[in-house]
């Protein structure tokens, strides 16, 4: 599919209408002693100004702000501390996701090194669904449960927490998706999109809601003089497991979420962790430097396999355990889950592709499918994988018993929760955020809920906002790109939502060759002026680009390393006669 290119000359995501101009781009250049187009780049980001690119480019742990600006802190951290003084047992809530999972294993070690009497328990994705329900509050209340703790769900339990409260149970929520019309009644609710949440950053996953209630925790019991006598735990020593949720979920990679990610990644490379070290072991990525690619396509995957087909309570015991051996068993386990999943994914993702083509359905304002022989754990995915090829909203319905379990998946111009909000008379239930979401109908209104959902996208999109953009960070000649440059846009990682990987244009460059790669790719030859830079092309064949074309070309930039030689490479990101653009 062809793309917009887009250059980005504004302060995006300021609110501001001005251009990146001369004197700002060179003000923040000429201050931190790097390259125009590092200082265009992080203007592009919305870090305008001088303190804010410090801290980007130099991130601290001393960066993360109280975590006692979130909203319902304080008293949670006190129920909490009694129900440890008192040996009350304590039942994490989790959920069978990466972030959900990555949570409860957060906090589950954390109270166990504190001799806390706790718990978790993670719903079943096929027989329960997700978040609390009151099959399970019964059954945590029969098991003597006086503390409930939610992680990266609960904000929408109304009923469940209340009959929590009735079943002499309190119920502590720590999530962060968006906030339903009416609030659970619970002990205390922790989650930065509280309107009156002083919390400066409202993009915190809900592992990193996690995380501030441990550092709140652990301060707090220091204060109390309950470390005297006892090791005190690192918090440092569980960024990998907050990295590892926050880069999974999607989250924006800006202020705490940054903080997280950058130190998280380094624990996750030095694998000090059983449960890690086997998971990156059985990835095939022992030895790598950690990045966000390698934990969003490598290791989150193998995560999320087990909560998609079986029990997400592997995922909990991995990140978890102590032994090395059962680290390894449980690390192939999943491996083992993930290529199951990935044939079953592959299959529906083709029944899906046939069901868009034969209906002319790619021409609507959005893609709404349902089956009845689609497994529920894997639509989520095939749903991704249909906004790519179509670029339209996806929502994927498996359909059992009359009752359809829905996934949606949105593009850039369309915020998925306000437009399920329009079709909520259609649902039963529904939640998520702007781009990701999950619902449930009855199977009796899927064709009424489809036509609203339709008209919800095509009110309030544009037709240029079914084609996908490519944004451009700015126009740049091959002379520009030289090891220094590289070396600065490599501070700016780990790239991910809300802090893309760079990407520049040049125009009218020559390709010298052209070279196909496994009959998909191209390793190019590019020239400009007396500059020659290599590139790589993947899964650009199609191009059909010829020694002596004249082309325009995105790109990103990167280091090669070969044989101990470290040079240059391009990265292209798209490629277009320079005639045709």
């Amino acid at each position: 599919m062809d793309k917009r290119w887009v250059l980005l000359d504004k302060a995006e995501g300021t609110g501001s209408t001005e251009s990146a101009s001369f004197e700002s781009i060179s003000a923040l250049s000429g201050a931190l002693c790097i390259c125009a187009s590092t200082a265009r780049v992080l203007i592009n980001r919305g870090i305008t100004d001088l303190d804010a690119a410090s801290r980007f480019l130099n991130p601290s742990l001393s960066h993360f702000d109280s975590p006692f600006l979130l909203k319902g802190m304080e008293p949670a951290v006190k129920r909490i501390m009694s129900a440890i003084d008192a040996g009350e047992r304590i039942c994490i809530y989790g959920d069978y996701d990466v972030d959900g999972t990555s949570s409860t294993a957060l906090l589950l070690l954390f109270l166990r090194s504190t001799g806390a009497n706790c718990s978790y328990y993670i719903p079943d994705r096929m027989k329960e669904g997700y978040g609390m329900n009151c099959d399970a509050v019964r059954r945590l209340a029969g098991e003597r449960t006086g503390l409930l703790v939610t992680v990266d769900n609960g904000i929408s339990s109304y009923e469940e927490v209340e009959l929590a409260n009735s079943l002499g149970m309190d119920v502590i929520i720590t999530d962060h998706h968006q906030l339903p019309p009416q609030l659970p009644e619970a002990h205390s609710i922790i989650n930065p999109q509280q309107p009156d949440c002083p919390y400066p950053f409202k993009g915190l996953a809900g592992v990193g809601v996690v995380f501030n209630l441990v550092m709140a925790l652990r301060s707090s019991l220091r204060d109390a003089g309950f470390w005297k006598g006892r090791e005190e735990p690192n918090i440092r020593k569980y960024l990998d497991l907050a990295a590892l949720g926050t880069i999974a979920d999607i989250v924006p990679l800006q202020e705490a979420n940054r903080t997280i990610a950058v130190f998280g990644m380094k624990e996750l490379s030095m694998a000090s962790r059983p449960g890690t070290k086997a998971l990156v072991n059985v990835s095939g990525r022992s030895g790598e430097k950690m990045g966000t690619g390698i934990v969003g396509f490598q290791l989150a995957p193998r995560l999320n396999a087990a909560g998609r087909l079986s029990k997400a309570d592997t995922g909990v015991r991995l990140l978890t355990t102590e032994d090395g051996q059962e680290a390894a068993a449980l690390a192939n386990a999943l491996d083992c889950e993930n290529r199951e999943r990935q044939e079953i994914e592959k299959k529906i993702l083709q029944e899906a592709i046939d069901m868009v083509e034969e209906g002319g359905l790619h021409k609507r304002p959005a893609i709404v499918l349902a089956s009845e022989k689609w497994h529920p754990g894997v639509i989520g995915i095939v749903a991704s994988r249909i906004v790519e090829k179509y670029y339209r909203p996806a929502l994927i319905i498996a359909i059992k018993d009359g009752q359809g379990k829905g996934s949606a998946r949105s593009i850039e111009a369309f915020h998925l929760f306000e437009g399920l909000e329009k079709c909520g008379e259609h649902l039963v239930s529904f939640g998520g955020h702007k781009y990701a979401a999950g619902f449930t109908l009855d199977a009796s209104n899927l064709d009424a809920f489809r036509q609203a959902f339709e008209n919800a996208v095509s009110s309030s999109v544009s037709d240029e906002d079914f084609i996908p953009s490519l944004k451009l960070d700015g126009i740049a000649s091959l002379d520009d790109i030289d090891d220094s440059l590289v070396e600065e846009l490599e501070r700016l990682a780990p790239f991910g939502a809300s802090n893309s990987e760079p990407v520049f244009m040049s125009q009218g460059v020559e390709v010298l060759s052209v070279r196909v790669l496994k009959d998909a790719h191209l390793k190019l030859q590019l020239r400009q002026g007396s500059k020659v830079l290599d590139a790589i092309a993947f899964n650009m064949v199609h191009k059909a680009l010829s020694p002596g074309d004249s082309v325009d070309v995105a790109y990103s930039v990167s280091f090669n390393e070969w044989k101990g030689r470290r040079t240059v490479q391009l990265k292209v990101k798209d490629i277009k006669l320079s005639q045709n653009y």
